[in-house]
C-alpha cells in the first residue's frame, strides 16, 4: 500500500469523504483546524449559522479562503433549502411553499422552476454550492410528520417532472442539487432523526413508484443523491439504505447507471447512530458505496469518523480503489461547480438584497 499512497495522501483523502456542521456564525478555530488539518471536503450550514445575508456571505467566503490556502480546494458549502417548513435561509432570502404547495399548484412546473431558479442565484451569491434538495419522495398514505408538506405528490410521474424541473433551475444556475432520500421514505412511520424506520413495500411498488423520480434526477444529470437511514426488507433486511451494499452500489449503481456523488444523510441520526454509532456509521456507509459522509453538528464525531476509516483502510478491510473512486467523483464536482464560486462580493451581496450598510 505504502508505495502507491503515503500516509499524508491517505489522510488528504479520507478528509475529502466528509462534509461537517460548524457551531456558530463565524469561521471558528475547531473549524479550520478541521480544513487545515484534515483536508475536509464540505461544511453544511443550518439555521444557527446564519444571520443575514452579509454574515452568510463573509462565512462563506471565510471557510473558502482558508480551504484554498492550506488544501488548495474549495468546500462544497451545503444547506437544506427545499422550501415551506424546510429553509435554513430566512428573509431577506426568497421564501419559497414547499414541495407539497408546488406540487398543488396550477401551473407546477413553472413554480418549479422558480425555485430552483431564485434559490440558486441567491445561495450563489452568498457563497453557497450545493442544496440538499429537491426531495422526490412519493407519498404513499399519511407520511410521518417530519416530511409533512416536503413531497410534492403520491404521483410518481408528477413527482419525477417537478423534481428534474428543480435538478435542471439549480445546476443551470450554479448550484449543485441533491435528490432524496434514495430509494424514497414516502412510506416512513418513523422520523429517522430519532428510530430506524423499516419501510414494507415490495418490489413491484418501488420499481413502479420509488424509483421514477430518481431515475428522472439521474437523467437530468443531478449532481448528488442523498440515501435514506430506513430498511426495506424487499432490497435488504439487515441494513438501512445508508449503509447497504445492495441499495447504493447494486441498485443506485448498477441499476440505474448512476455515477455522480452518494451523500449520505446525517450520521448523527438515531437511526444510525443507535444501532452502529456515528463513526462506525461513516465507514459502514462508505464501505457501501457513499462518497459524502455527512455529520452535521459534533466535530469529533468527523475526527473519530475519519480515524475509523482511516483504520479500516490501512487493514484492508475497505480496498483503496473504493477511497479513489469516491475522492474522483468529488473532484469532478468540484471541478464542474466550484470553480467559479469562490468569489463572493459583499457588494453585490448588498445590492440584491437592498441593505444599505
Amino acid at each position: 500500500m505504502h508505495s502507491t499512497l503515503n500516509f499524508s495522501e491517505l489522510d488528504a483523502q479520507i478528509g475529502r469523504l466528509f462534509m461537517a456542521g460548524i457551531p456558530g456564525t463565524q469561521l471558528d478555530e475547531a473549524t479550520e483546524a478541521l480544513i487545515r488539518d484534515h483536508s475536509l471536503g464540505g461544511v453544511i450550514l443550518f439555521a444557527r449559522n446564519i444571520e443575514g445575508p452579509v454574515q452568510l456571505a463573509s462565512l462563506c467566503s471565510n471557510l473558502q479562503e482558508v480551504a484554498l490556502k492550506h488544501i488548495g480546494i474549495p468546500l462544497f458549502l451545503a444547506v437544506d433549502q427545499e422550501g415551506g417548513r424546510v429553509a435554513r435561509l430566512r428573509e431577506p432570502f426568497t421564501r419559497f411553499p414547499g414541495n407539497r404547495a408546488v406540487g398543488e399548484d396550477p401551473e407546477p412546473v413553472e413554480k418549479a422552476v422558480e425555485f430552483g431558479t431564485i434559490t440558486a442565484r441567491e445561495m450563489s451569491l452568498v457563497g453557497l454550492n450545493m442544496n440538499m434538495a429537491p426531495v422526490v419522495d412519493v407519498r404513499r398514505g399519511e407520511p410521518e410528520r417530519h416530511l409533512d408538506g416536503r413531497i410534492f405528490s403520491d404521483d410518481p410521474e408528477k413527482v419525477a417532472l417537478l423534481g428534474r424541473s428543480v435538478v435542471k433551475s439549480l445546476q443551470e444556475n450554479g448550484v449543485l442539487a441533491v435528490a432524496k432520500h434514495f430509494p424514497g421514505l414516502g412510506r416512513a412511520t418513523r422520523d429517522p432523526h430519532h428510530d430506524l424506520p423499516t419501510i414494507v413495500t415490495d418490489i413491484g411498488e418501488i420499481e413502479a413508484v420509488n424509483l421514477p423520480p430518481f431515475k428522472a434526477a439521474i437523467d437530468q444529470g443531478v449532481s448528488a443523491v442523498m440515501t435514506s437511514h430506513a430498511i426495506y426488507p424487499a432490497l435488504d433486511p439487515e441494513y438501512p439504505g445508508t449503509l447497504s451494499h445492495k441499495i447504493i452500489t447494486g441498485l443506485l449503481r448498477e441499476k440505474l447507471g448512476f455515477e455522480g456523488l452518494i451523500v449520505t444523510d446525517d450520521l448523527e441520526m438515531g437511526a444510525i447512530k443507535k444501532g452502529w454509532g456515528v463513526a462506525g456509521g461513516a465507514a459502514a456507509a462508505f464501505e457501501a458505496g457513499s462518497d459524502l459522509l455527512l455529520i452535521c453538528e459534533d466535530q469529533e464525531n468527523v475526527l473519530e469518523g475519519m480515524k475509523t476509516l482511516r483504520d479500516r483502510l490501512l487493514r484492508g478491510e475497505i480496498p483503496l480503489q473504493r477511497l479513489r473512486q469516491s475522492v474522483r467523483r468529488i473532484m469532478d464536482a468540484k471541478a464542474r461547480f466550484l470553480e467559479k464560486g469562490t468569489k463572493i462580493s459583499l457588494a453585490r451581496v448588498k445590492k440584491y438584497f437592498k441593505i444599505d450598510r
